[in-house]
């Protein structure tokens, strides 16, 4: 596989391009960075590429920074925010907000063709990005966790899911997501060859990215999704069991918002990033071609996994009734009706519902505060 250079995580980009991957956040962008061996036919995309990347990049950036400043201002401002799921939020958003600032340096180095940052930096922006990664999808895989406690064990999970609990496990999240990214400490520099930020290994090159490779999609992706997975069919099964006692009309509401919930989740997490890993680790058996068509599929898959940390805002925060309330308040956002939604600082009289009390029961210990149903907590 010596035709490939790294790509994100380690990765190899089809084709013999010179790879503006930065490590593990950054998803190599091969477009606009070609070595000798590309054909004078490829050429074109080249100029063409750059402004496409520019652009895409720059929307990404904006919509994402935007996104996630808004969750991390509400979660931090109102004290009506600060409960379990929103903890793990504002951690998920402050590490897509990081990983979303990586942005900017991939876009540089695939404008300019090399790295001008220096190794220093390149070391440093590598390892924050990559850090910034893990932690997301392990905040993710957290919050799925939290949702599987309180949906199935609504009364047992009082005393773990409480604020100072939510904390603890964010703080071991994030030092666990560097332990993990050790390697991309050690190895991360800017390579002679190409002047390009990644990640240098020492010989023999292609074992040790292989096995990154590997190590990085087992942690990075499909354990988390896994865990993911289990813990909404989990959730499905309850819901569908106690609906059954319920009775016909509660099952079928509370079975339909959960069942979204779950596609909305797994669906977006898995269509943001399994185009990228597929792309790896079939690069891992066969050798693509070295064309302009597979560097424009693989710049796409790059820019999905940076949409995840654009859409996580989306997901996680407008399917909130207080996270839409949050928003508009600072937005200064009117109803169309010109009422404007309460203040969420104040805590609202809560709405005593058959599916509330049949999803979980009135505590007012849970998350810290009064809770309605865990499924419009998310």
């Amino acid at each position: 596989m010596e035709s490939f250079n790294q790509s994100k995580w380690a990765g190899s980009i089809p084709g013999d391009y010179n790879s503006s991957s930065l490590g593990l956040g950054f998803s190599g962008t091969p477009v606009g960075n070609y070595t000798g061996n590309v054909s004078d036919q490829s050429m074109p995309f080249q100029g063409s590429s750059t402004m496409v990347t520019a652009v895409i990049s720059f929307t990404v950036f904006i919509v994402g920074l935007t996104g996630n400043t808004l969750a991390i201002y509400v979660v931090l401002r109102y004290a009506k925010m600060k409960t379990v799921t929103n903890i793990y939020i504002l951690n998920l958003a402050v590490a897509d907000e990081l990983y979303i600032l990586g942005l900017p340096f991939l876009t540089t180095q695939n404008v300019l063709s090399y790295w001008p940052f220096g190794s220093f930096l390149c070391r440093v922006v590598m390892t924050a990005d990559s850090l910034n990664q893990f932690t997301s999808i392990f905040c993710l895989t957290v919050m799925s966790i939290d949702r599987y406690l309180a949906v199935v064990h609504p009364i047992r999970s009082t005393r773990w899911r409480r604020p100072r609990v939510a904390k603890a496990v964010s703080a071991a999240v994030w030092a666990f997501s560097f332990i993990v990214v050790l390697p991309v400490v050690i190895f991360s520099d800017v390579q002679d060859m190409f002047n390009s930020c990644n990640m240098s290994w020492p010989e023999p090159r292609d074992v040790w990215s292989t096995a990154f490779i590997l190590y990085t999609a087992t942690l990075g992706f499909f354990g988390p999704l896994l865990v993911i997975c289990m813990c909404y069919l989990l959730i499905v099964v309850k819901v569908k069991s106690s609906g059954a006692r319920a009775g016909f009309t509660k099952r079928r509401r509370s079975e339909r918002k959960v069942t979204r919930m779950v596609v909305v989740i797994v669906v977006v997490f898995v269509l943001c990033w399994l185009p990228f890993y597929i792309i790896n680790i079939v690069n891992l058996v066969f050798i693509l071609p070295e064309n302009s068509v597979m560097a424009g599929v693989y710049f796409f898959a790059v820019i999905l996994s940076y949409a995840n940390s654009c859409s996580n805002p989306l997901l996680y925060g407008f399917l909130s009734d207080n996270f839409k309330q949050s928003f508009r308040k600072v937005l200064c956002v009117r109803k169309a009706n010109g009422v404007e939604d309460g203040d969420p600082s104040v805590p609202r009289t809560e709405k005593t519902t058959t599916h509330d009390t049949f999803l979980t029961p009135r505590n007012n210990d849970f998350n810290g505060h009064v809770q309605g149903s865990q499924v419009q907590s998310l």
